[in-house]
């Protein structure tokens, strides 16, 4: 994805495009899972860890990213997609593996429907299964 899209995208959302913004973005789209602050910590070098985790945070603010709370302490995150953008229907179901520390996207499975009363708004839902993924289930 060249620089004047992810600029465009980042702009359509109210964000300015800065290199740093620009850089953390693509990084997040090159990633086939959601990521941590650890990881892209080491992928970014030398950008320092509290430039990536502001971009971070206005990315979440500004429903670019979805932040998932996978049961490890390690808030993990990813770009979202679909045409709803940043609703419970963009939302899908994860896999965190208790082995390897690996959370997985199923994103061909959606969070399931809950009916709640009416005076209250849904804005995420988080669904984690948790267990084992093939690899360490061998």
């Amino acid at each position: 994805m060249n620089t004047e899209y992810v600029e465009s995208l980042l702009l359509n959302k109210g964000v300015k495009p800065t290199p740093n913004r620009i850089l953390v973005y693509k990084e997040l789209l090159k990633s086939p899972r959601p990521v941590n602050l650890a990881d892209l910590e080491i992928s970014l070098n030398p950008m320092d860890k509290a430039s990536i985790f502001r971009v971070l945070e206005l990315f979440a603010e500004k429903e670019i990213i979805h932040v998932i709370e996978d049961g490890s302490r390690s808030l993990k995150y990813e770009l979202c997609h679909g045409a709803n953008h940043h609703t419970v229907n963009d939302q899908h179901v994860h896999f965190y593996c208790e082995k390897c520390g690996e959370v997985f996207c199923f994103e061909d499975i959606a969070v399931p429907h809950v009916d709640i009363p009416v005076s209250f708004k849904i804005k995420s839902a988080n669904y984690m299964l948790k267990g084992l993924c093939p690899k360490c289930d061998r």
